[in-house]
């Protein structure tokens, strides 16, 4: 079901499907929630409610006027959807950039976590802000003419395609140079010490062929932080569109044994 949340003067599009222990989705930059359009009917269907929302400012999702829409805004945002929604606990599952939301999510209300899986996701402030760089020095009066570029770049599939279409046209433009723009790895380069304290279990799963974030160098840093086993994906970065099967049973074998406890 696709609904929409007003949180403050922000709405928050969304797909809530399923019954069952609640898991929070969060798609990273430039992405927005079809990124889970193949992973979250695997979920469904194993018994979990599923919350995907896009980020507030992303896809359909609407941001205040004048708002940053930084990561550290996105976790305040998700609680407080997580509250207009009435669930005191929940499994977060985050790619990208999402996950330093998620990340933040987790240090701030360690309690409202019961897991935490982070697929192809940010590890202090590696967050690969050299492949963005252009996005955003964009010239807005040109954001009409930088979706071409971008699905030229990474829509190598119509699974992509179809994840980007929100971002077509002059608007869609500019909601991207706005989010780059607001991305600060300033807000998770110094979290490391709390996110261990936390207690929160977590998973760390990654493309093995990752082009932005390197297994090695981000993924396996970010999993020994986490005290988590790091599982290797046959894909890329976008890891949910790439290989939905592997990334599905992966997150049952870590999300089905947290919701038994």
């Amino acid at each position: 079901m696709t609904t929409t949340v007003q949180i403050g003067a922000a709405r928050v599009r969304l797909e809530d499907d399923g019954k069952g222990f609640p898991l929070l989705l969060l798609h990273g930059f430039p992405a927005t929630r079809r990124l889970w359009a193949r992973v979250s009917p695997l979920l469904v269907e194993a018994g979990f409610r599923v919350l995907v929302p896009d980020l507030i400012g992303y896809g359909e999702s609407e941001a205040p006027a004048g708002a940053r829409i930084d990561m550290a805004s996105q976790a305040r945002w998700m609680l407080e959807l997580l509250g207009q929604l009435a669930l005191t606990r929940v499994a977060i599952v985050a790619h990208d950039v999402g996950s330093a939301a998620a990340q933040l999510m987790v240090i701030s209300e360690p309690r409202r976590i019961r897991g935490l899986a982070v697929l192809d996701g940010v590890y202090a402030g590696e967050w690969a802000m050299g492949a963005i760089a252009g996005i955003q020095t964009w010239d807005p009066a040109e954001a009409n003419r930088l979706f071409p570029v971008l699905a030229r770049r990474l829509a190598k599939s119509a699974a992509m395609r179809e994840m980007l279409a929100t971002y077509q046209g002059a608007q869609g433009g500019l909601q991207l140079i706005r989010a780059a723009r607001d991305l600060d790895p300033e807000q998770t380069a110094n979290i490391g010490a709390q996110l261990r304290s936390s207690g929160v279990p977590a998973a760390v799963l990654w493309g093995e062929r990752d082009e932005f974030l390197s297994i090695e160098e981000v993924g396996r840093p970010l999993a020994q932080l986490l005290g988590a086993s790091l599982v290797p994906l046959p894909g890329g970065h976008f890891t949910p569109l790439d290989c939905p099967s592997e990334v599905g049973k992966a997150l049952l074998d870590f999300l089905t044994p947290l919701s038994e406890r």
